[in-house]
C-alpha cells in the first residue's frame, strides 16, 4: 500500500499535537477523517503508531522514529508551498502568544511598525504550556515562553534574559537598610504561591520564604502599581521597574536572578513572510533591549 503525502502529513499533525481532535483542527479535516488516515497508516507500516488516552494521544517508540525520518523534509516542503503562497501585497495574519507583561511592554511596542508592511497582527496572553499547546495545535505562529518546552516538533530560541529586583517605594523603601528589614515589609506577590519571590530568597538570601504574601495580583503591571502606591515590596523584572523613579531597589546581589525567554515557533513556520519579519524583529529588538541595559 502507498502512503501519500496528505497521509504522512496528518500523522506529523497528530504526533506533534497529541490529539486526534487538535490535529484534525490545525488541518482543517474532519476528526473522523484524521483518525482512518491513522488506521490506514497503521495497517500499511503493520504496527501501531498511537497508544489511545483518555485525552488526546502517546506515540509509540515506532511513531517517534517515523516523525524523526520525516519531519524536516515535510516541513522543508511546506515552507515551500507557504513561502509562496500568496502575493507579497497580500497582508498575512501572525498570531503570537506570550507573557501578558512581557508582551505588552516589551514586544508590541517593536512590532508596532509591521502593521503598515503587510502583516496583521493578533496577540493573545498565556502560560507556556498553555502557549506550547496552541503552538503544536496551530493556533499560534511565534510564542514567547518563559521556561524552555521540552516538546518535539518546534524549534527553540532564548531571546531574553529577565533580571529580577527586589523594590518598594515611599515609606517602605524608606525603611528598609538591609534584608535584616525585610521581616515587616508587607510582601505583594502574582499569585498565591509567590514563585517569583521564593525564588528569590532561595537565590540571593540564600533561605526559604515562608512568608504568606498579603497582596496578591495576577498581573505583574498590578503589582508594579501596587508597590509604587506604597503596598510593599516585591520582586519585579527589571524592565517594569525602569521607567518608575519612585521605585528603590531594596538590595543589590552581586549577581541578580535571572530568567531566560524563549521564542518558539514550529519548523515551518518561518517559511511565511510575515512570520519570519516578526521572529527576526524579536529579536533584533530584544537583543539590542539587553544591549542597552
Amino acid at each position: 500500500m502507498k502512503v501519500s503525502l496528505d497521509v504522512l502529513r496528518t500523522f506529523l499533525a497528530v504526533h506533534r499535537a497529541g490529539s486526534i481532535t487538535a490535529a484534525a483542527d490545525l488541518l482543517g479535516l474532519a476528526q473522523p477523517t484524521v483518525t482512518a488516515q491513522m488506521k490506514a497508516l497503521e495497517t500499511a507500516l503493520a504496527r501501531p503508531l498511537f497508544d489511545r488516552r483518555p485525552r488526546g494521544v502517546a506515540p509509540t517508540a515506532a511513531a517517534d522514529a517515523l516523525a524523526r525520518r520525516i519531519a524536516d523534509p515535510l516541513d522543508e516542503l511546506e515552507a515551500v508551498v507557504l513561502g509562496h503562497g500568496a502575493p507579497a501585497s497580500e497582508p498575512e495574519t501572525v498570531h503570537l502568544g506570550g507573557p501578558a507583561e512581557f508582551l505588552s511592554d516589551q514586544v508590541l511596542p517593536a512590532l508596532a511598525d509591521l502593521t503598515d508592511a503587510g502583516v496583521r497582527l493578533r496577540a493573545s496572553f498565556g502560560m507556556p504550556d498553555a502557549l506550547v499547546a496552541d503552538l503544536l495545535a496551530g493556533r499560534l505562529d511565534l510564542a514567547v515562553c518563559s521556561t524552555r518546552p521540552r516538546r518535539a516538533g518546534l524549534v527553540v530560541t532564548p531571546c531574553y534574559d529577565e533580571e529580577f529586583v527586589l523594590v518598594a517605594a515611599g515609606r517602605w523603601a524608606r525603611r528598609v537598610a538591609g534584608p535584616d528589614d525585610l521581616a515587616d515589609v508587607p510582601l505583594v506577590a502574582y499569585a498565591e504561591e509567590a514563585p517569583i519571590l521564593r525564588r528569590y530568597w532561595r537565590t540571593v538570601f540564600g533561605v526559604r520564604l515562608t512568608r504568606v504574601p498579603e497582596l496578591v495580583v495576577a498581573d505583574l503591571r498590578g503589582v508594579t502599581a501596587a508597590v509604587l502606591a506604597g503596598a510593599g515590596a516585591s520582586v519585579l523584572p527589571a524592565y517594569l521597574c525602569a521607567p518608575h523613579g519612585a521605585l528603590r531597589a531594596l538590595v543589590e546581589p552581586a549577581v541578580p536572578p535571572l530568567n531566560t525567554l524563549y521564542l518558539v515557533h514550529r519548523p515551518a513556520a518561518l517559511g511565511r513572510r510575515g512570520v519570519a519579519a516578526v521572529h527576526a524583529r524579536i529579536l533584533a529588538r530584544l537583543g539590542q533591549a539587553q544591549a542597552d541595559r
